[in-house]
């Protein structure tokens, strides 16, 4: 990993555009700012093309012969098949509204990163190859042949988008660059470049359920070991069944927070409200993931994982799905899964929640339903009880994950969660909601080998929070996103050391007040309670 340079290097950003034009500007592949080249061993598992050892830093990508042929067929098959990417194409007339809106440009400065001049790239492509001004007058109209310096371009660029889909909101026109950076992978998917980040875990959870390629008994290992913490913290031991036929719901987690803190302590707060309320629900050893990486990779990979959540609630035959906090997922649920994947399984029914008795119209094609609407529910019936003197000490601030926020409408449910857990306060408004701001890892980018670049990308969301954070004295970031949970710490600790991260239902789990629980002295980190000395006072 390059080394990282200080925080006060890195916020001397140069706005100053280069003094050569944007297509005479070669690609700097500087340690840092780029991920490693996807294995041949994940390419050959999902069947994806040109599998070989290789690195961006390479001059030879050891492409194939007739490469130039094999995306020029892709990306003429893509503008038949999606009348949207055809359209975008046409009608941006580089206004610039969207250039200030990406946080990798604003972290740093280079033109490329707006989302304008990104999607530029493969546009300026488009125009050579299927407009008749670009055939005839090429660069007058910003029109241009495809050379593998160009498809480096690509490559660069189309990996420093987490797709978080920002821009869109302020484009006049709606065009949404997010699925310009889609299109462009997928092409790139097509002659062998991609990166490990993102086929190692799609290669994974295409085989074994899950993006850590974790086997059926080590997912229940994990499982136990979260129970062994709750039993240790609560005095209460929780039963969980795996793969059982016929239950009501099937529970479908992120395996980030299964298998790595922070979003295990997340984990823990979901399953100690599912035991309080007594819900019926079990969990697929074999699809023992929600988040879906394909949403990087191309249109077909999103839909073959996304099928796997549907196809293991058709083989148990339950009546809906409660998904966890993940980003991803719901992306993919909300935005593809109907036109994609079709109706879901004839056995799935409109959730009900059993304890409530609310429909939850909302997912009436989806049949899935997040874990905070569920929690939310819960609450506004008065169906929970809550200690919020057991996050005493913790001042939260409230992170909307971009894919739950912009493609879900995820806004209200967390926010009312953690009303009722913790004493929190909002990031300024043109950062929150629909309108926040990206983690800067998202879309497979958060490897350690693209740190500079994560940490750049990063900036405005971190940059939010020291604004509550020298305000209100915050020292805790909650989010609903596995992918956050993973990358946030390492933003925090890089701009703002003493802001830890968690997810909302940590705090729930921590506030929650569990029938038959000894006195609880510690939270869901072990760390002591300090409320204690509180009560023994009174």
């Amino acid at each position: 990993m390059a080394k990282l340079p200080k925080p006060q290097e890195l916020t001397k950003i140069d706005f100053k555009p280069p003094e050569t034009s944007w297509m005479d500007t070669p690609v700097d592949f500087r340690p840092g700012t780029y991920s490693y080249a996807s294995k041949p061993e994940s390419l050959e598992m999902i069947g994806f093309p040109n599998p070989r050892i290789w690195s961006p830093a390479d001059e030879d990508w050891k492409l194939p012969a007739n490469w130039q042929e094999i995306i020029l067929d892709g990306l003429r098959e893509r503008l038949e098949k999606f009348r949207s990417l055809k359209v975008y194409m046409d009608i941006c007339v580089r206004c610039g509204a969207c250039a200030d809106k990406c946080h990798f440009f604003l972290g740093s400065g280079d033109p490329k990163n707006m989302p304008v001049l990104r999607a530029e790239l493969l546009r300026s492509v488009y125009r050579k190859e299927y407009t008749l001004a670009g055939k005839l007058m090429a660069r007058m109209v910003g029109a241009r042949e495809l050379t593998v310096p160009v498809l480096k371009e690509w490559f660069y660029y189309f990996f420093q988008c987490t797709e978080c889909r920002r821009c869109s909101l302020f484009c006049p026109y709606g065009i949404d660059t997010a699925e310009i950076t889609m299109i462009g992978r997928e092409l790139l998917n097509l002659v062998g470049l991609s990166i490990d980040w993102v086929m190692g875990p799609v290669s994974a959870c295409y085989m074994k359920g899950n993006h850590l390629g974790i086997q059926p008994h080590g997912v229940v290992d994990s499982f136990d070991m979260a129970l062994d913490d709750i039993e240790d913290i609560t005095g209460v031991r929780l039963d969980l069944s795996y793969n059982r036929k016929g239950a009501e719901i099937l529970y479908v987690p992120p395996s980030g927070d299964v298998f790595a803190t922070p979003g295990t302590y997340s984990l823990m707060g979901q399953l100690m409200l599912f035991h309080e309320m007594g819900l019926d629900y079990t969990l697929s050893t074999y699809n023992s993931e929600g988040g879906n990486f394909g949403l990087f990779t191309s249109n077909e990979m999103m839909k073959r994982l996304n099928a796997k959540i549907y196809a293991e609630a058709q083989r148990l035959g339950v009546k809906y799905i409660i998904g966890g906090e993940c980003g991803h997922m719901w992306r993919v649920i909300n935005q593809y899964m109907d036109t994609m994947n079709g109706p879901a399984p004839s056995n799935l029914e409109v959730p009900v929640n059993p304890v409530t008795g609310t429909v939850f119209e909302n997912a009436r094609s989806t049949k899935m339903i997040h874990v905070t609407e569920f929690t939310a529910d819960l609450l506004r019936h008065n169906k929970v009880k809550l200690d919020p003197s057991r996050n005493k000490g913790i001042i939260a601030t409230y992170h909307d994950s971009c894919n739950p926020a912009r493609a879900m409408g995820l806004l209200d449910e967390p926010r009312y969660i953690l009303d009722h857990c913790v004493e929190w306060y909002e990031m300024p408004e043109d950062t929150i909601r629909e309108k926040t701001f990206c983690c800067g890892s998202g879309a497979g980018l958060g490897n350690d080998e693209n740190m500079e670049m994560r940490m750049r990308g990063g900036f405005p969301r971190a940059n939010a929070v020291k604004y509550v954070k020298e305000k209100h004295g915050v020292n805790m970031l909650a989010c609903v996103c596995a992918i956050d949970r993973a990358a946030l710490p390492a933003l925090m600790n890089y701009w703002n050391p003493g802001v830890d991260v968690c997810g909302v239902h940590e705090l729930l789990g921590n506030a929650l007040v569990m029938k038959g629980e000894k006195k609880r002295t510690e939270n869901l980190r072990f760390e002591p309670l300090q409320n204690v000395d509180d009560e023994e006072e009174a």
